[in-house]
């Protein structure tokens, strides 16, 4: 990313924090994190790591646009993907967590990680979000493709805990 984009990112980051200048000093100066609310400019729907990475592979495709901000947890082992708001909350799966209005989610700034959190994708500060048609197609592709996996490797679960 260039500088102008990193800029970019910064400020629609942290155009979802109560207070902008605030989130940005944190960011800079405080532990690298910053909590900001979903729900108004952003939801995150959040999946089990390897379900997520497998998932973004498959939204690296020539044919479809470039996935929207992707940020992964090292140490809760998930993968947040930015998608627009949805108040109804119409994500359900096992191992899913839908992020909208009330909820907080803890970010790290687009030009560096902070403790376990990092951004695969980051934001590039135009308001691109993942399509969340296109999101559970990929979703659904790369569940079938770990069930597969499991069946061959003697796995009796599916991801998510899904008996086979």
């Amino acid at each position: 990313m260039t500088n102008t984009m990193w800029t970019r990112g910064v400020e629609w980051l942290a155009a979802a924090a109560a207070d902008p200048r605030a989130c940005k000093w944190e960011w800079d100066h405080g532990e690298g994190i910053a909590l900001l609310e979903a729900g108004r400019f952003w939801d995150v729907l959040s999946v089990p790591e390897r379900l997520g990475l497998l998932t973004l592979d498959l939204l690296w495709q020539p044919a479809l646009p470039v996935p929207g901000p992707t940020l992964v947890d090292f140490t809760a082992g998930r993968v947040g993907f930015f998608l627009p708001p949805d108040p109804s909350g119409g994500w359900v799966g096992a191992g899913l967590r839908h992020a909208t209005r009330g909820s907080w989610v803890a970010v790290p700034p687009p030009y560096r990680p902070a403790r376990s959190l990092e951004w695969l994708v980051p934001p590039d500060g135009t308001g691109t979000l993942h399509s969340p048609g296109t999101l559970e197609d990929a979703l659904r592709q790369a569940n079938g493709t770990l069930a597969v996996l499991a069946a061959q490797t003697g796995g009796d679960r599916a991801p998510g805990g899904r008996e086979q």
